[in-house]
């Protein structure tokens, strides 16, 4: 009777803990794609490639991706389908954010140091759902988030709140922590024998490295970052970190769990160390040259110039290299280091790089299909085309013509749902 009655108490407890492990793995695969259809009305489309606008063309979304598109009279919608009218619009392929950064916000409000040892995590998580959902309002409906600067991994807990539904955001790429050379980042400032908590993670050589690549993308990193350069050594000028044989080791280490691997470079060193070590992006690229450009061209590297940031006497050195960049035809993806200015102010980086001479249709696709394929990502975002997933924005005006449109963004819809309507 006794081992009658134990069986039925394990029994018992087995089930229960059983329903406990399925209710909990419901609840965390993520909200289910909607299952709406609806029918866009926008008076042009700009489809994140060709130069010309589509007038007359509408749009069926139905769950979370693009069904079909064309003219309006060959696109059969349900009669259950919830028409949006966009008069005066132009509908386009979401934005793409490719350098952004969550876990802060402007240095004029709070300087860099400050943030990474004063405020603590649960701040600076409480501020940067603020700061996901002004990006998406903003239109931008993927980012690129490079490093949470002293956060840890908040980012891939952000990453999945978005895609659970329980924060309204963008879809996330994240790097976790990013990775520095021992002694070369920040904090600094304090009494040499504190060993002060830096805002990237520390590794060196072989051993190091392999283990911290590893670690963090067994942690939730969808692109590994390094900092090929930083300011150290003499006089406090930015240079050189890692050695070659270190960035190829990253750079190896990272592809054989098929993660890209990114690299902040401002000095001609420490850019040419990491296009040689295979990058894929190389963020800033201050000190890059039309000999290092060629080289970019050939191992198809992308640039991502981040002149949003630019300022001072480094603004016209920015833009020489901008020029240069132009000439040699590499590949230049949008990414505007947001956070160091204010989340939502995105739009800032297309507006600059049209103001510095690109012409505005290339700005309008590097910040769509171009970023989508830097990302990895073509063929899932980027354009206005059936199968992708509806991830779309309307603005007041054609954005082909006057790239300020991109500041009156009316209508947002990322996977099917919107967040935003007139």
């Amino acid at each position: 009777m006794r081992a009658v009655l134990l069986f039925f108490l394990w029994f018992i407890i087995t089930l229960s803990f059983a329903q406990i492990t399925t209710s909990a793995q419901t609840q965390s695969a993520g909200p289910k794609p909607a299952d709406s259809v609806y029918l866009l009305k926008p008076a042009h489309f700009f489809d994140g490639e060709s130069a010309q606008l589509h007038d007359g063309w509408v749009l069926l979304v139905r769950g979370e991706k693009i069904e079909a598109v064309g003219p309006a009279s060959e696109v059969k919608a349900p009669a259950d389908a919830k028409v949006i009218d966009l008069p005066g619009m132009t509908l386009m392929p979401g934005l793409i954010e490719a350098h952004s950064h969550v876990l802060l916000h402007p240095y004029s409000e709070t300087v860099w140091n400050d943030q990474v040892a004063r405020e603590p995590s649960s701040l600076r998580v409480t501020r940067a759902t603020n700061h996901v959902r002004d990006e998406l309002m903003a239109g931008f409906t993927t980012i690129r988030d490079l490093g949470t600067e002293g956060a840890g991994y908040a980012d891939v807990g952000l990453k999945q709140a978005v895609n659970q539904g329980i924060i309204p955001g963008p879809r996330m790429l994240v790097a976790t922590s990013a990775i520095v050379a021992t002694g070369s980042y920040g904090p600094k400032g304090y009494a040499p024998e504190w060993n002060v908590p830096q805002g990237a993670e520390e590794a060196d050589g072989v051993d190091g490295l392999t283990r911290v690549v590893r670690e963090q993308i067994g942690k939730g990193a969808d692109w590994v970052k390094v900092y090929a350069d930083y300011r150290w050594g003499a006089d406090g000028a930015a240079h050189a970190t890692f050695t070659l044989e270190e960035l190829k080791l990253a750079v190896e280490v990272a592809k054989s769990a098929g993660i890209p691997v990114s690299a902040h470079a401002t000095t001609t060193e420490g850019a040419r160390r990491a296009i040689l070590a295979g990058v894929e992006t190389i963020e800033h690229g201050d000190g890059l040259t039309p000999e290092l450009f060629r080289l970019m061209k050939e191992r198809g590297t992308a640039l991502c110039p981040t002149l949003s940031v630019a300022s001072g006497p480094n603004i016209e050195k920015k833009k020489v290299v901008f020029k240069q960049a132009l000439d040699a035809g590499v590949t230049i993806a949008s990414g505007s280091d947001v956070g160091v200015f204010t989340h939502g102010d995105n739009a800032r980086e297309i507006e600059t790089m049209v103001a510095w001479g690109m012409p505005i249709v290339d700005a309008l696709r590097s910040a769509t299909s171009v970023d989508a394929r830097v990302l990895h990502m073509e063929d899932k975002i980027g354009r206005v085309k059936t199968g992708l997933f509806a991830d779309l924005i309307a603005v007041e005006g054609d954005p082909t013509r006057d790239i300020s449109s991109l500041r009156r963004v009316r209508f947002v819809m990322k996977d099917g749902t919107v967040y935003k309507q007139p």
